[in-house]
């Protein structure tokens, strides 16, 4: 594994760092490689139920690609780091943004399923500025994500947007002072953890595959048929969590 990113685990948290503080945490050819093979590894590990991406250092969370390995980089199976088409990650994937979050390091975020952000923070898609296009993913996620208007702006001006403005957008979850990132990103993990392994990652299921389907009706009415909701519906944690309502006790989750 590349030492260009590190990666650690508390108990079912899995935290990615971009480890490239100098360089703004911009990413390498090898870094998309690397970042790849550790979703692969936590997609795989049954005991990892979250997993939390940031940067080295609180000036950056990413600046994006490393203009100086050049324009056109293949990226690997996963899309742009590693997460930007990986479709099929039904566990919680949290941004920890610490610092600027500018192109490919926005698009990173956009891909995660909450963004965490430090109050200093702050997210743009400046790709045009240097005669580019934001192609990893954040040119369709930002608009479905806050809608067409306010993201065509972003898009077209370059213009950074804080955090706060972020929150107030739609796509920032949550800001915290600089000190209290890591202590809030932990208290959102905690919340999550408290549901059924299988509930949740079959929660994110649906709501992604629903937003395929062309209108609500149909979502509802295909959603008995989404693998994930089958699976969570023939699971011991179903039943585990009546049982425990019933006899009035924490439910003890066995992730099957």
């Amino acid at each position: 594994m590349s030492d260009q990113i590190l990666i650690s685990q508390e108990n079912a948290v899995t935290r990615i760092t971009l480890n490239r503080p100098k360089q703004m945490n911009s990413i390498t050819p090898e870094m998309h490689a690397a970042l790849d093979q550790a979703f692969d590894a936590f997609a795989a590990d049954e005991d990892q139920l979250i997993a939390v991406i940031t940067g080295m250092g609180d000036k950056a969370f990413c600046a994006g690609s490393d203009l100086k390995s050049g324009l056109g980089v293949d990226y690997p199976e996963g899309g742009y780091a590693g997460i930007g088409k990986r479709f099929d990650l039904n566990k919680p994937v949290i941004a920890m943004v610490n610092g600027i979050a500018l192109g490919g390091g926005f698009e990173l975020a956009l891909a995660c399923d909450l963004i965490i952000a430090s109050s200093t923070a702050s997210f743009g898609l400046p790709e045009p500025l240097v005669g580019a296009v934001a192609l990893g993913g954040g040119l369709h996620r930002l608009p479905r994500q806050i809608g067409l208007k306010p993201a065509m702006e972003i898009i077209l001006t370059s213009r950074r947007v804080s955090a706060k403005r972020g929150k107030k957008l739609g796509f920032v979850n949550a800001v915290a002072a600089p000190e209290h990132l890591k202590t809030l990103t932990k208290a959102y993990c905690d919340m999550i953890l408290k549901g059924a392994p299988g509930a949740i990652e079959a929660s994110k299921a649906v709501v992604n595959r629903s937003l395929g389907e062309p209108d609500l009706e149909t979502a509802m009415s295909n959603q008995d048929d989404y693998p994930e909701y089958v699976n969570w519906k023939n699971s011991e944690d179903a039943m585990e969590g009546i049982n425990a309502f019933i006899e009035k006790r924490p439910p003890v989750w066995k992730g099957r």
